[in-house]
């Protein structure tokens, strides 16, 4: 049972742990996606050919020349191979609205790929377990889930959610599509009834936007179903994404996201990659209340991870060295080896 106000700041690296590409790896898949040279040779590659389709498509609704949008591709390729981001690439681009929709078009189709190859599956194979499949016990929405509903009885569970925000700097939609499975497992719920409960009380912020809502989920943007590869509306979902400057600039988004941040008297990092644009959607100022501060760090060098810890003790105001505490594991292993400090 969570009894104290948590903020969960999630990153790429708790999604790799469902199978989804890593920074690097997304980055990869644009080069060789948007590798538009190869298409007409015995080399081009199903994704290849996905993309150029895509293309005219965007070249059509934006009322460009196809020749323009595939050059704007290029620079886009261009870029990634020196980029440590894809959301660092858009920001470098911010002048560039070609550049940007190409981009914004690559992550909707290479996330929507991931959602429909990853071990979270569209549905459980028997009614009431999850639809997680491997070892399910090493990934953070299944610690995640246990934290939830640990002793919670079905009467408090909104109490319970209502204690947890969620900011997920990914724009995959694993937290919303799992969780109401989680309650369907804990408590023999109705799955709608579970996802009702989600989209009520649980605020879960995406600060760059997610690829499309799920049907169940509340509100007016795109929608698609998980795990869908290529969405009939595809380009009207990877219109609604949001570039690192595109969100600065929204001052609502921001003020929500900082508010979570600032609320919280607990914050756990989660895979988080601490890159500086992120972090300062995050803190507009020093936190003043002292909160207490998980970070994961697996597989960061010691430098960067002395780095982190300086960062975060002077963002959050940090005036004892015990109220930080740093896991070299993964986002799941903190979640596991932090189970009753977060219960607590």
């Amino acid at each position: 049972m969570l009894r104290t106000k948590t903020t969960l700041i999630v990153g790429a690296g708790a999604s790799a742990e469902l199978q989804f590409p890593t920074n690097s790896e997304l980055l990869a898949r644009i080069i060789q996606g948007y590798d538009f040279k190869r298409t007409a040779s015995d080399t081009s590659t199903r994704d290849g050919q996905l993309l150029l389709r895509n293309i005219y498509k965007l070249a059509e609704r934006m009322n460009k020349p196809v020749e323009d949008v595939a050059a704007a591709a290029e620079r886009l390729r261009n870029a990634c191979r020196l980029g440590r981001s894809i959301d660092t690439v858009l920001e470098q681009y911010d002048h560039d609205p070609l550049v940007l929709a190409c981009g914004k078009l690559a992550v909707t189709f290479f996330i929507g790929q991931a959602e429909s190859r990853s071990s979270l599956r569209d549905a459980p194979r028997v009614p009431g377990e999850l639809p997680l499949q491997g070892k399910i016990a090493e990934c953070w929405i299944y610690q995640l889930g246990q934290l939830i509903t640990s002793g919670v009885p079905r009467s408090r569970i909104a109490q319970t959610l209502e204690q947890v925000t969620i900011i997920n700097f990914n724009y995959d939609r694993c937290v919303e599509h799992f969780l109401p499975y989680a309650l369907v497992m804990a408590y023999g719920i109705d799955l709608k009834e579970a996802q009702q409960v989600i989209a009520e009380k649980l605020q879960i912020i995406h600060p760059h936007g997610m690829i499309g809502q799920l049907p169940w989920q509340q509100g007016d943007a795109p929608q698609t179903e998980w795990g869908v590869e290529q969405p009939w509306n595809i380009h009207a979902i990877s219109g609604q994404l949001k570039s690192l400057n595109e969100r600065s600039q929204d001052r609502n988004a921001l003020r929500e996201v900082r508010m979570a941040v600032a609320g919280a008297k607990r914050l756990a990092f989660l895979g988080f990659g601490f890159q500086p644009q992120n972090v300062d959607l995050l803190f507009e100022n020093s936190l003043s209340h002292h909160p207490e501060v998980l970070v994961s760090t697996y597989g960061m060098s010691p430098g960067n991870t002395a780095t982190v810890a300086q960062m975060i003790k002077r963002l959050a105001g940090l005036e004892s060295d015990g109220l930080l505490m740093m896991s070299t594991g993964k986002a799941w292993e903190m979640l596991r080896d932090f189970s009753l400090l977060l219960e607590s």
